[in-house]
């Protein structure tokens, strides 16, 4: 019990602390619990704070707030609506069309897995084979199933859809219009004392801002290349495998490696070893070499540094938690942790505090 007490009074005796520390615990809590039922309003408030840089500059210039905000706004609504009704049905009919040609291209594996045990019979035998088919053509029969349910659950998706087209807009242009109220009517909630969370927060701040809208633009970019690279060489799902590639980048390191197998594999089936394969291959390495190498260094310079294990392990917890966004903000959450140790006041500096306090 001593030693509980002695650990409270060095931690936890700062009243900043315990502040940072109630607020962070409830707000993984409140996110945990209850995801699902606040996804459009986290959603909106994520999207009005990506936005947000955009209304500061245009304030910056002279700009009145309420007009940066009509027009950021409209911009945002510009490009959601030529990605729903430009992009999205590009995508869907080249989805359908490869899940078409599924049957084709098994058929295809098959017939060249069935001369491995002949050419190769030390490697692999015609009883593994047998048991490797068979695994594959279970996974297929699973991924139909899938296909079929969700084909079931459609309409639920369609009023899903629709409301998050409703509230979404509305959301983002009241959180961008009226974000200083918003802010002062939280700050109501919260104590005088708020050193230690201010210091975090303008910390992660800036590094979330440049990690997302640096993933943004490297997608955006990424997903371009890869489209008119596929396109040159005549690659069919062009459009689909770019956008594969591009939203690759959300998962670092995994990514690269997974959406890697597809575009070999299409491009296999479709000219097989030749010359446009050979080249496409070379090209599409070429790509994932820039975008490490010259393109991720000069988006992301400025954010902090963190170790691959660290990056790995925020994906599988984040990611577990939150699915799909939780992946995408791995890496800023991840951040968030980092400056909460790194600002968090150690038991030496707590009792130099305290001393300069007293004298």
């Amino acid at each position: 019990m001593q030693f509980l007490t002695q650990w409270f009074k060095r931690h936890l005796s700062d009243s900043g602390v315990v502040f940072l520390a109630l607020f962070l615990v409830i707000g993984f809590a409140v996110v945990i619990t209850m995801g699902d039922m606040l996804m459009p309003v986290l959603a909106s408030a994520v999207i009005a704070y990506l936005l947000d840089g955009g209304v500061g500059r245009m304030k910056s210039r002279g700009v009145p707030h309420i007009v940066a905000v009509s027009i950021v706004f409209c911009a945002f609504l510009l490009f959601v609506s030529i990605v729903i009704f430009g992009l999205v049905p590009t995508l869907s009919r080249q989805g359908t069309q490869l899940f078409q040609q599924l049957p084709i291209m098994i058929s295809k594996g098959q017939l060249v897995l069935m001369q491995l045990p002949d050419r190769y019979p030390d490697v692999i035998t015609a009883a593994q084979l047998e048991e490797v088919t068979g695994i594959i053509s279970q996974r297929i029969a699973e991924l139909g199933q899938a296909v079929v349910s969700i084909s079931l659950s459609s309409v639920v998706g369609v009023i899903t859809v629709l409301v998050y087209a409703v509230l979404m807009p509305m959301l983002v242009f009241f959180f961008m219009k009226d974000k200083r109220l918003i802010i002062n009517w939280a700050l109501g909630f919260m104590p005088q004392e708020r050193k230690l969370a201010t210091t975090v927060w303008k910390d992660v701040d800036l590094q979330v801002a440049n990690y997302v809208r640096g993933k943004f633009i490297e997608i955006i970019l990424l997903w371009a290349v890869s489209f008119v690279a596929f396109t040159m060489f005549g690659l069919e799902y062009a459009m689909l495998l770019g956008a594969l590639v591009g939203l690759s980048v959300i998962i670092p390191y995994i990514g690269a490696t997974v959406v890697t197998i597809p575009v070999l594999l299409i491009a296999w089936f479709q000219w097989g070893w030749g010359s446009d394969f050979i080249g496409l291959t070379v090209t599409f390495f070429i790509i994932q070499a820039l975008d490490g190498n010259v393109l991720v260094p000069l988006l992301f310079s400025e954010v902090v540094n963190l170790h691959p294990v660290a990056i790995i392990v925020a994906i599988l917890v984040f990611g577990g938690f939150w699915g799909f966004w939780g992946v995408f903000f791995a890496i800023p959450l991840a951040t968030l942790v980092q400056a909460v140790i790194s600002a968090w006041p150690k038991p030496a500096e707590q009792e130099q505090t305290t001393s300069d306090t007293q004298n």
